[in-house]
């Protein structure tokens, strides 16, 4: 079967950064066509970047600066300038434009994002060719950047750096989270959106959200994980899909030296009593033995919140954020009980450094599912 060859414009961005890592995932069906934000400095390397492409998602964008104006300007040259390149090399890829429900608002910015569309619908028109816009609501989830993607990401900042959130209109804002957004994404790569025609026509899609959620009540949860999780290491309820998706936001935000996270160690004369997690939503909890020098893991997880606790030997935890080459290393003692969290798009693994058996034990919030996997296997 060939592969649907995709390229993403400001793949290194929030949104660029997950909807790639996924399109990794799909390797028998998709060829994730590299690109940089360099190309649309130089047109002949991004006329080959196009050349190369039979679906083109632009998500490059400027959201916030201190002139509106440059906003308004560089988002339509972005367009412009991915235009002449598809003209001058007499492209003719599906373009998936990253809209915004701000197309309705008087800001230069959702203007941007309406000219820019315009644009798009005139040039698939005049070469009769496909083109899907997306009409985005609020998107959050990890590794969005603060004060710049979304409000939640500034309150995970804040609440995790010593910082204190402050709330400038408390409305209800209509939300979607990250990797439900990605899967919108994919069905419009692979023509799957309820859009009739829309492998050959001009489209417009308003993404639906799936939460709508007051601000006070977002930072309210917020403030819940900080005293429940980040100071006493307390897994709050995960049972609902909205809270499980901001819990895993707030979580990315968690300064690295935050970990190892050290239990309260109770003795007497019967020995020493250690309780492992406090937790308020259902999970799995198991444990492993592991003989010296043997490393077990080398995976990441992108739903799952997970902690490693060593109770007897020495091991080194290893973490490594998919797309990057920083490894974390954390070295855990039984003999001072403590854990690590793995972060979801974190490969990680464990390895006894010790002449002992290795004992850990493990909790996970979601039993495994083989009809909906949510471990891939990869090297830290």
């Amino acid at each position: 079967m060939k592969k649907n060859r995709v390229g993403i414009t400001g793949q290194a961005g929030f949104m660029g950064t997950h909807l790639a890592n996924s399109l990794n995932l799909k390797a028998d069906s998709i060829e994730l066509i590299p690109f940089e934000d360099a190309f649309f400095d130089d047109l002949a390397i991004l006329k080959d970047f196009v050349n190369q492409c039979d679906t083109i998602v632009h998500l490059a964008a400027m959201n916030r600066h201190n002139e509106p104006q440059t906003i308004y300007d560089t988002n339509i040259r972005l367009v412009k300038t991915l235009l002449q390149a598809l003209d001058e090399t007499d492209s003719k890829p599906h373009i998936i434009f990253s809209s915004s429900t701000q197309e309705e608002r008087d800001n230069l910015y959702g203007k941007s994002k309406r000219d820019g569309r315009k644009l798009f619908e005139d040039w698939a028109e005049k070469n009769n060719l496909a083109f899907t816009a997306l009409i985005i609501p609020n998107v959050f989830g990890p590794f969005g950047h603060p004060y710049y993607n979304s409000f939640i990401a500034t309150f995970c900042h804040q609440l995790t750096h010593g910082e204190t959130p402050e709330i400038q209109v408390d409305g209800a804002v209509k939300l979607i989270y990250i990797n439900e957004l990605v899967e919108v994404f994919y069905k419009a790569i692979s023509n799957q959106l309820p859009i009739p025609n829309s492998q050959f026509s001009i489209s417009n899609y308003t993404v639906p959200y799936t939460a709508v959620k007051k601000v006070s009540g977002i930072l309210q949860l917020l403030k819940h994980y900080k005293t429940d999780y980040f100071e006493n290491g307390i897994f709050p309820n995960l049972d609902d899909a909205f809270e499980l998706a901001l819990f895993n936001t707030f979580r990315c935000y968690m300064p690295q030296e935050k970990f190892p996270f050290f239990y309260k160690k109770h003795a007497d004369e019967r020995g020493v009593f250690v309780e492992i997690a406090k937790t308020n939503s259902g999970g799995q909890f198991s444990f492993s033995t592991t003989k010296p020098g043997i490393t077990r893991g080398n995976h990441y997880h992108t739903r799952k919140a997970e902690r490693f606790a060593v109770i007897k030997g020495k091991a080194r935890i290893q973490l490594r954020k998919i797309g990057s080459e920083e490894v974390i290393n954390y070295d855990l003692d039984g003999d001072n009980p403590s854990f690590v969290d793995m972060p979801i798009w974190y490969t990680h693994n464990i390895t006894n450094t010790g002449d002992d058996e290795l004992i850990t034990l493990f909790w996970i919030n979601e039993p495994f599912n083989p009809d909906d996997p949510d471990t891939f296997y990869e090297k830290v």
